[in-house]
């Protein structure tokens, strides 16, 4: 098998008017989503999603269609460890993404799957057929809010729930995390995400509040390259610290966290760290050390496929996060998974992601295609 072409194809993600992004505010409007798809002389395709609702495909496709069909046309796809290293070359990485790099990972992983017949989860080798899913709010205008949203993704079926602070100061932080408690009952997983809000004295004391309250983890408090604090933060609390969301590019970027025990787990997803293979490699590398490592949202629906893939696929991961609405977050296929009444998610039975694209809505409404060698 040998790849003939690519293709990238610009549509618009509809329905995001008026709903907001926890880290990153809100008024998006309409933004541009890229179908990906790299063609083989088999007639077999990969596939792949590009962008988010806040960095539209149009931010990476130009880079992408122009550094990376060189390096991939003419290629055997199934060589995807060094197709990897070609397109991860320090080279490359300065003439596109990784969040370029990851799609055209994801698309080759999808292919792969395909031409074996097994869903990725399996071809990677599989470790359950479910993964228990939590919601992860958006930055809500308060207590209230908060509290009515998390007794109703309990009642739901949510197996847990994540804040994202409105406030981003520790001591009304908090004020939130102890309402949700109340109200969501003693037992129940709760877990706050404070999008690198904190100064370390600051984060000391919301993580103690946490302790007695009982959360699962206390994610991202201090800005997010701050591997000094993050040590020392680690050291003083009980309840584990999360970081290692964005820092460093690929597997290397946890060397130092690791190294200084400034952070309790791992974590990433498809997008941020560059594709699937560098978080199964950064899964592993928690694995070795003895941590877990947790899965980010993935910024789209085929992202988020790849996602629920790996965390079948990975024995230290617990949780699948879906971000809320999660309306919001369906976009460009016929049938994204969903948890179940008991807020477990089931394994795609489909070869390679196991996703349908919406192609027929994405055909209809596609702005622009670019094209790179026989499509």
């Amino acid at each position: 098998m040998k790849i003939t072409g690519m293709s990238l194809t610009l549509f618009p993600w509809e329905g995001l008017q008026g709903l907001s992004d926890a880290a990153y505010g809100s008024g998006f409007g309409e933004v541009q989503l890229g179908l990906l798809r790299i063609h083989t002389d088999e007639g077999m395709e990969g596939n792949a999603f590009l962008g988010s609702s806040v960095c539209p495909a149009t931010a990476d496709a130009g880079s992408l269609m122009e550094a990376l069909p060189p390096v991939l046309l003419g290629q055997d796809p199934l060589l995807r460890g060094e197709l990897y290293r070609k397109i991860d070359d320090w080279r490359q990485r300065r003439r596109t993404t990784r969040r370029a790099v990851g799609a055209v990972d994801i698309a080759l992983w999808d292919l792969a799957g395909k031409k074996a017949g097994l869903p990725l989860y399996r071809l990677i080798g599989g470790c359950r057929e479910e993964v228990a899913a939590y919601a992860s709010s958006q930055s809500l205008p308060g207590v209230k809010d908060y509290t009515e949203e998390v007794l109703r993704c309990k009642e739901e079926g949510w197996k847990g729930y994540k804040i994202h602070p409105p406030a981003r100061d520790w001591r009304e932080d908090i004020a939130v995390c102890r309402a949700v408690r109340t109200a969501a009952g003693e037992g129940y997983p709760l877990m706050l995400d404070s999008m690198w809000s904190y100064d370390y004295a600051g984060a000391l004391q919301a993580g103690r509040s946490l302790e007695e309250l009982r959360y699962e983890w206390f994610e991202d408090p201090l800005p997010e390259n701050d591997v000094a604090s993050y040590q020392k933060l680690c050291q003083k609390l009980d309840i584990p610290v999360m970081a290692t969301e964005y820092p460093g590019y690929g597997v290397q970027g946890y060397v130092p966290w690791l190294l200084q025990g400034a952070s309790d787990y791992l974590r990433g997803d498809v997008a941020v760290k560059g594709g699937l293979t560098p978080v199964l490699g950064a899964a592993k590398l928690a694995e070795a050390f003895g941590m877990e490592f947790a899965i980010h949202h993935g910024a789209n629906s085929l992202n988020n496929v790849a996602n629920l893939h790996a965390a079948l696929a990975i024995p230290n991961c617990r949780w699948y996060e879906v971000m809320l609405p999660d309306c919001g977050q369906r976009f460009g296929l016929l049938d994204e998974p969903r948890p179940d009444k008991n807020g477990m998610v089931a394994a795609p039975k489909a070869p390679g992601l196991g996703a349908k694209i919406d192609r027929e809505r994405i055909g209809r409404t596609a702005t622009a295609t670019l094209r790179a060698g026989k499509c």
